[in-house]
């Protein structure tokens, strides 16, 4: 497994990844989704598995503005820009992924 968990740092639901895969010794990477980011592959990647609409946080402050934007094409430049509006954590293993808590689902990478 080639675990990547992208969140950020005050997310209950990011630390509690974590504390997953901690207690299955299972290793990981943790990339601060605010200080660094999606890629736009890793972007197009996560989206590819779970869908836009998956993707955005709606409870973000500044958020409203995702529901004004008519294309999707300017809703995902949007969120490259302003990462504070995806869902955390968003978790990676190669070609599958999952946004926010999914411990079920992840039972089933292992």
């Amino acid at each position: 497994m080639n675990i990547q968990i992208f969140g950020k740092s005050k997310c209950f639901d990011t630390k509690k990844a974590e504390r997953y895969f901690k207690e299955r010794r299972v290793k990981f990477q943790s990339i601060d989704l605010i200080g660094v980011g999606l890629s736009r592959g890793e972007f197009n990647s996560v989206k590819a598995v779970v869908g836009l609409e998956a993707l955005i946080d709606s409870s973000a402050p500044g958020a409203e503005i995702l529901a004004y934007l008519a294309y999707d094409s300017d809703k995902e430049e949007k969120l490259l820009e302003n990462p504070m509006f995806l869902v955390t954590p968003i978790v990676r293993n190669g070609k599958m992924a999952t946004v926010g808590y999914c411990p079920e689902i992840w039972k089933s990478w292992e």
